[in-house]
């Protein structure tokens, strides 16, 4: 009887510590539920919406590709690291640390270098209007999204574009420190505009030629969000602006010229100061009362729409009023 009563002890005892042995086995082979980290699941998405569609992007996206300079300066004052960037093209002074080795060239704002970008595997493309053809083909290699100024609702446009980044990036309360100082600086501007009645044109000086531009164009800013009173309110909204002759400069006749200069910007062989160094433009009241505002066209125009760039519009305008 004590035979059998031994035996029994022991083969319990041996199935007692085999299941001790299984159960070990199991909490280490699913470690990652027990310890309640997730490595095995997917990432956690955020969902954008933009003009060209609706995108899922993960969190904090690691190799993220950037075509548009204004992103970029966001992505930099938010201390976001990225990728790839388009250093094919003229690159803002400001940003040129991106110009780096370190940094994948994914070819230029206007021709987009696909393989660079495969080999990049980025998680997330940025793009802008330039880019905004090979939307379908980039949208194959990683999530794209969409962040171009539109100008005929620029404020709404640039802050949209700053907080998608911001809610992509786990930055949305940095996002918002830096719009309400910016919403400030404009504030600002516009009680000073407002307490004059002086009148301004914005010119574009590339090649020897000048183009004009008004409310809702590319630099319309100008007017519609910082309160500059037009000279001409009927000026052709568009991109690449009106053209115009020095004869129109002089019948304007504005208090204020703010001139953006691409030449400078591009490395072109004419400067806007000499191009505008006319009689016809040197009789103009801005002339004479030293209100020709040569704006910076690495912020006007080659970049633009970023946390950067915006508050550097605003000084320049209100420092050119002064």
């Amino acid at each position: 009887m004590l035979k059998k009563l031994s035996a029994f002890l022991s083969v319990f005892l041996l199935m007692m510590v085999l299941a001790a042995c299984g159960s070990n086995a199991e909490d280490a082979s699913t470690g990652s539920d027990n310890d309640g980290d997730n490595t095995d699941s997917e990432k956690e998405t955020v969902t954008i919406s933009d003009k060209l569609d609706e995108t899922d992007v993960p969190k904090n996206p690691e190799n993220v590709v950037v075509f548009d300079y204004g992103a970029l300066e966001t992505l930099d004052k938010l201390d976001v690291p990225v990728k790839g960037i388009a250093q094919g093209s003229s690159m803002p002074e400001y940003l040129s640390k991106y110009e780096d080795s370190d940094y994948t060239n994914v070819g230029t704002l206007i021709e987009p270098d696909f393989e660079a970008i495969n080999e990049a595997d980025p998680e997330l493309i940025i793009i802008s209007g330039r880019q905004s053809d090979d939307y379908d083909e980039l949208s194959k290699i990683a999530p794209t999204i969409y962040v171009g100024i539109d100008n005929d609702n620029y404020m709404e446009s640039f802050k949209d574009n700053a907080r998608k980044l911001g809610k992509i990036f786990g930055k949305e309360d940095k996002v918002d420190q830096k719009l309400s100082a910016i919403e400030q600086s404009i504030q600002e501007l516009q009680d000073k505009t407002a307490a004059n009645d002086k009148e301004g044109l914005i010119l574009l000086s590339t090649g020897g030629k000048i183009s004009a531009y008004g409310p809702g164009s590319r630099f319309g800013l100008i007017h519609d969000v910082f309160g500059v009173t037009p000279s001409d309110k009927n000026i052709e909204a568009s991109t690449h602006g009106q053209k115009v002759t020095f004869e129109y400069v002089a019948e304007q006749d504005p208090d204020y010229l703010f001139v953006i200069d691409r030449d400078k910007a591009i490395g072109g062989d004419t400067t806007a100061s000499k191009v505008l160094d006319t009689k016809l433009v040197n009789d103009t009241t801005a002339a004479k009362n030293d209100h020709i505002i040569y704006l910076d066209p690495n912020v006007w125009y080659l970049s633009g729409g970023g946390l950067l760039s915006m508050q550097e519009m605003i000084d320049e305008v209100e420092n050119g009023l002064d």
